[in-house]
């Protein structure tokens, strides 16, 4: 018992000395590695709830990265997406060579899907006049029955009125049925394949066959390390790592891509238009200066007349004063030769009496 005793002291004095040796040191070294691990363990948990909220969008159609939700299969994982791969590396679909393609314009032709079995070419071109003016639309139907397929492609007067059918018209209410807007991808989204030959966007989650990338399933950040090396020998576009955008955000339609001729004459006709416009502007002083000579040759007309008559007052009233003054001195020489008369008479009276 005491022998027990004597090793458990020494057991204890041992780890004193160890202690004091460093070992304590050695422990909190642990500790802190620990904490360093629990801390990288926070930033990656942090790193990863805000790729959460992080989406991307593409630019360019490639029916693998389509069928996966973060951009980064290498793989078709249905036999839709082995056709529309097969249709694209075999270059069987051609987007320009589509005889029911309206407008001549893409970049002002705007997508309309989720449309009511209901709605006809009328209430959609009415309903799509509040953002601009139409010039073309057409509303897909079955070529057998001539029901409505759900979706249509409007043409607008102008880009700018395409751009805001896009941003305003999107989720939009049509007979009672919320529609998308989307712009022209059949067009202007290079490597697009339609849904009917293993393409195109979104798709029905009882299907097993959704696609992303597009307005309404944008790509998520990935959380997984990205096959770089796969990607691009494949052809396929690589997340933008850094560079991702929040769900509530959407990205704007292509622009028109143009060369230095078209904008030397934009540039031009942006100079007509002003010096057309500041012509506008001057022809109003114009006016006035012509008023203001106006107004002045009727001001020297008005002085003339009112001079001419003026001075005809002056002589209508020297006229006046004359005859007044000659019909004075009548009076006075009239009365004159009546008091001379009297005179006369009562002085002949005054003989006659004596």
């Amino acid at each position: 018992m005491k022998e027990n005793q004597e090793q458990i002291d020494l057991d204890q004095m041992r780890g004193f000395n160890r202690w004091m040796a460093g070992g304590y040191d050695t422990r909190m070294e642990g500790v802190e590695g620990k904490g360093a691990g629990m801390n990288m363990m926070s930033s990656r948990s942090n790193d990863n709830s805000s790729k959460l909220n992080s989406v991307f969008y593409a630019h360019a159609y490639h029916p693998i990265q389509a069928g996966s939700i973060d951009g980064t299969d290498i793989l078709p994982h249905d036999n839709a997406v082995y056709r529309a791969l097969l249709c694209s590396s075999a270059g069987l679909y051609d987007p320009l060579g589509d005889p029911n393609v309206i407008g001549e314009d893409p970049y002002c032709t705007v997508f309309v899907g989720h449309l009511s079995q209901l709605t006809t070419e009328d209430t959609l071109r009415k309903a799509m006049n509040k953002y601009g003016t139409v010039t073309n639309l057409r509303l897909v139907r079955h070529i057998v029955t001539g029901a409505s397929q759900g979706y249509a492609f409007v043409e607008f007067e102008s880009e700018r009125e395409m751009r805001r059918a896009y941003e305003k018209a999107h989720h939009s209410v049509i007979d009672d049925s919320e529609i998308i807007v989307d712009y022209n991808r059949q067009q202007l989204m290079p490597g697009w394949i339609p849904r009917r030959l293993g393409g195109g966007l979104r798709g029905k989650k009882e299907s097993g066959q959704l696609r992303f990338g597009g307005r309404e399933r944008p790509f998520r950040a990935p959380l997984r390390p990205i096959p770089l090396d796969d990607l691009k020998r494949l052809g396929i576009p690589p997340p933008p790592e850094g560079n991702y955008m929040s769900r509530f955000e959407v990205s704007s339609p292509p622009r028109r891509k143009t060369d230095y001729a078209d904008r030397e004459d934009r540039h031009s006709r942006r100079r007509e238009r002003r010096s057309s416009s500041r012509d506008h502007l001057h022809e109003p002083r114009r006016s006035v200066d012509n008023d203001d000579g106006s107004r002045k040759s009727h001001s020297r007309n008005y002085s003339e007349r009112r001079s001419s008559r003026d001075q005809y007052n002056e002589r209508e009233d020297n006229a006046r004063k004359r005859d007044t003054d000659s019909h004075k001195r009548d009076r006075s020489s009239h009365d004159h030769e009546r008091r001379s008369s009297y005179r006369e008479q009562r002085s002949h009276k005054r003989h006659k009496h004596e």
